[in-house]
């Protein structure tokens, strides 16, 4: 079994469930050292627990990337334990939609709060150590994705923050990848549809069965879809650079 990741150590945000906990197994697979972060610590603990059991040196970051002081220490931690960074898949995201003129105003700060202020705290410190490590390791690049969605490419009723933070991280990537192109830090933006996720559950009465009614019988993707995309986009040779990647579910039509 080849392992492309040897060698790497791969942070990967909101780890604890869904597209984070499918994306560090898969990149433990491949090879690397992953270290989870997620508010959720039981969570990060069993999915360390199954990671170590097959081998994988694993670090647990109970952390809450809101919190500026949090997100940042973890990320030094990840280099002071792990002794590198390589790979930062920021996945820790919420959505909470619905019509605007009924929405509470502690859904639009949560996500503001997570989807971009999380975001660019992890993504700010943790790029002298993705710099450092396209320097010295062997494989001359280095990697920071961001996942995502659809509602960062087709804005519809309903999802206006959400669009908004998602139309907003990809704008940002697309101008961090300008910038560290020169550097060999790859960034590449994921942009799921319909997933099969926790996602769904935290809307509130009434948007939630909307939702679901319009889902309908839509054959979801799974978690592991996403993730196989993300180890596309990180294990490709420094010659390739995979800067974003929509999937989508197959009977999704926006």
């Amino acid at each position: 079994m080849t392992a492309p990741l040897k060698g790497t150590v791969a942070l990967v945000t909101g780890a604890s469930s869904g597209i984070g906990a499918a994306t560090a197994r898969t990149l433990a697979a491949g090879g690397a050292s992953v270290a989870v972060l997620a508010r959720r610590g039981d969570r990060l603990r069993a999915l360390a627990d199954e990671l170590r059991a097959d081998g994988t040196t694993t670090l647990v970051l109970e952390s809450d990337i809101t919190d500026r002081r949090q997100a940042e220490a973890a990320v030094e931690r990840v280099v002071a334990e792990l002794g590198r960074l390589d790979t930062v898949v920021n996945n820790a995201g919420v959505m909470l939609t619905g019509p605007v003129a009924e929405a509470p105003a502690q859904e639009w700060d949560r996500m503001l709060a997570v989807n971009v202020e999380g975001l660019l705290h992890v993504t700010r410190t943790a790029l002298p150590h993705l710099i450092d490590a396209a320097q010295d390791s062997p494989r001359q690049v280095a990697d920071l994705v961001t996942i995502s969605s659809t509602a960062g490419r087709v804005a519809r009723a309903g999802t206006a923050v959400y669009s908004l933070t998602k139309f907003g991280v990809t704008a940002f990537s697309e101008s961090l990848r300008q910038e560290l192109q020169p550097k060999r830090v790859r960034v590449g933006v994921v942009e799921p549809g319909t997933v099969d996720t926790e996602l769904a559950t935290h809307l509130r009465d009434g948007v939630r069965e909307a939702v679901a009614r319009q889902l309908g019988g839509m054959e979801k993707l799974s978690p592991q879809d996403i993730a196989d995309a993300v180890s596309y986009m990180v294990t490709r040779d420094r010659r390739v650079a995979v800067n974003e990647m929509l999937v989508r579910a197959a009977d999704q039509t926006w």
